[in-house]
C-alpha cells in the first residue's frame, strides 16, 4: 500500500472512531483579554494590513533600497531590475523573478553579463506582468542561493507587494543554468511564496524534494548538457517527483521536458513549440525514444498557476530550509530553526489531522477565519497519539504578529495553537 493510501486510510479509522471529547478545551492565548469580534475579523484584518502598508512604506530602508534597486542584508546585496508590462489585472499583476545563469567568476564580469541578458530573456511574449531579474549575491557557485538571498527574496517580494502592485498567489521564479540551480533550492525552502517554478538546465545539488508537495515545477534540459550529468539528474528528479506525485496525487505536480538534440540552450524563452522526449523513463533507459512537440516558454507554463495558500495537506521536511530566512513560517504551520522532522498536516474545516515523523522540537498551527469556523470548536487528531477538542479564541497579538512576519495579505492569522500543548492535553 502507497503512503498517500496509508494516509487516506488512516483518516477515516480515525475519523469513524473519533467521539467527541468530553471536555472542550481553550487554547492559550497570547495576551489575555485581547479578543477579537468573531463577526468583525475582516475587518481587523484590513486594518492591520494598512497599518502594515503605512509602516513599510514609510520606512528608509524601503525608499532607499527601491529608488537604487538594491537590497542588502548583512553584508551581501542582491541588485535587481524591474519592468512592468500593460494594465494591471483586477486582482495585481503576476510577478516573474528571474535568475541569470554564471555563478563561479573571479571578477564577477561574466556573472554581469549574464545578468543583463537574462533582463529581457523571457520578456518577448508577456502581456500583464511584473518582471524582476536579480543579480546573484555573490560571485560563487551558488550565487542565487546563498545563506542571506533568501530573506531578500522575501523582502523583493514584499516590495514588490507594496509597490508594484502584485498578486500574492500569482509570484513565479524562473531561472536558467546556475538559476535552475536557485530554482530548485529557492523553490524548495520557500515553497509558501510561490505559485510555481521553472528550472532550466540546473542541477538540484541533492536537495529534497518533499517540500514541492503544494509548489508546481517544471524540469527543463537538454539532452547533451552532460556538465555534471544535468541531463541525467533532470530526468531522475523527473522520475522522483514522478513517484512523490503516485504516492500523493493531489500534489507534487510537474512537469520535465527532455530536448531533443539540445545541448545547454534551448527555446524556453520562445513559445514556439519544440521536440523533447515524450517518456522520461524511456530516455533513461533507451527503450523509448519516442518525441512530441510542446511550447516550452517558462511563463506560459507558470502562468497557468495559481497558489493555494492554505492547502488541505502539507508536507514540511524541517531539513530544507533557509536558515536566515527572517520568518520561521510555512504556510500556516510555524517552526524555530531548532526543530528537526517531517511534518504531515491534513485539514477539513474544523477538523485537524497532525503526522509528524521524527519530530524533535515544537511547532505551531495558525488560523483564521478562511480556514476554520472560530464559533465551534476544531477537533484534532493526532496519529498514534490520541485526539483533543479545542476553541481558539481570535485575538489582536496574532494578527499583528502573523502580518508583519510575512507582509502577505494570505498569512494574516488570529488564532495559534502548539502541538506540544496539544499533546500535554489529549
Amino acid at each position: 500500500m502507497n503512503k498517500y493510501l496509508e494516509f487516506i486510510l488512516l483518516i477515516l479509522i480515525l475519523s469513524y472512531g473519533a467521539t467527541v471529547s468530553a471536555q472542550t478545551l481553550t487554547a492559550p492565548m497570547l495576551e489575555e483579554g485581547d479578543v477579537l469580534e468573531i463577526d468583525q475579523l475582516k475587518d481587523y484584518r484590513e486594518m492591520t494590513w494598512e497599518q502594515w502598508e503605512e509602516t513599510i512604506l514609510e520606512s528608509e530602508e524601503l525608499q532607499f533600497e527601491t529608488e537604487n534597486f538594491a537590497m542588502t542584508f548583512g553584508d551581501a546585496t542582491m541588485r535587481y531590475t524591474v519592468e512592468v508590462f500593460g494594465a494591471m489585472p483586477d486582482e495585481g499583476y503576476p510577478l516573474y523573478i528571474a535568475m541569470h545563469g554564471g555563478g563561479s567568476d573571479d571578477t564577477g564580469d561574466f556573472n554581469d553579463s549574464q545578468w543583463e541578458a537574462m533582463q529581457n530573456y523571457y520578456t518577448d511574449h508577456l502581456d500583464c506582468e511584473v518582471y524582476a531579474a536579480v543579480r546573484g549575491v555573490r560571485d560563487t557557485w551558488d550565487t542565487h542561493f546563498n545563506p542571506e538571498s533568501y530573506p531578500l527574496y522575501d523582502r523583493l517580494i514584499e516590495y514588490m507587494i507594496l509597490t508594484e502592485y502584485v498578486d500574492p498567489n500569482r509570484v513565479y521564479l524562473t531561472g536558467f543554468s546556475a538559476g535552475g540551480d536557485g530554482a530548485y533550492a529557492i523553490g524548495a525552502r520557500m515553497s509558501d511564496r510561490f505559485a510555481a517554478v521553472n528550472m532550466s538546465s540546473g542541477h538540484p545539488n541533492g536537495i529534497s524534494m518533499i517540500n514541492y508537495c503544494n509548489l508546481p515545477i517544471e524540469l527543463q534540459v537538454g539532452e547533451y548538457d552532460t556538465d555534471y550529468d544535468r541531463h541525467i539528474v533532470t530526468a531522475q528528479y523527473g522520475q522522483l517527483l514522478d513517484e512523490l506525485q503516485s504516492e500523493y496525487p493531489d500534489g507534487y505536480e510537474h512537469r520535465t521536458l527532455i530536448h531533443v538534440d539540445r545541448g545547454h540552450n534551448y527555446e524556453d524563452y520562445s513559445n514556439e513549440e519544440v521536440e523533447v522526449y515524450a517518456n522520461v523513463d524511456g530516455y533513461l533507459s533507451g527503450e523509448d525514444r519516442s518525441t512530441e512537440w510542446v511550447n516550452s516558454y517558462a511563463p506560459d507554463w507558470l502562468d497557468d498557476h495559481v497558489r493555494n495558500p492554505l492547502p488541505e495537506s502539507i508536507r514540511w521536511d524541517l531539513s530544507t530550509r533557509a536558515e536566515m530566512r527572517e520568518t520561521d513560517a510555512f504556510y500556516y504551520l510555524s517552526a524555530d530553526k531548532d526543530t528537526k522532522g517531517t511534518i504531515q498536516v491534513y485539514r477539513d474545516g474544523n477538523y485537524m489531522l497532525l503526522s509528524p515523523e521524527d519530530l524533535e522540537g515544537d511547532f505551531i498551527i495558525y488560523f483564521n477565519e478562511d480556514m476554520i469556523d472560530f464559533s465551534e470548536p476544531v477537533h484534532f487528531e493526532i496519529a498514534d497519539k490520541g485526539e483533543v477538542d479545542v476553541m481558539l479564541i481570535p485575538e489582536e497579538s496574532w494578527l499583528n504578529y502573523t502580518t508583519f512576519d510575512r507582509g502577505d495579505k494570505n498569512y494574516q492569522f488570529e488564532a495559534a495553537v502548539s502541538y506540544n500543548w496539544l499533546l500535554e492535553n489529549l
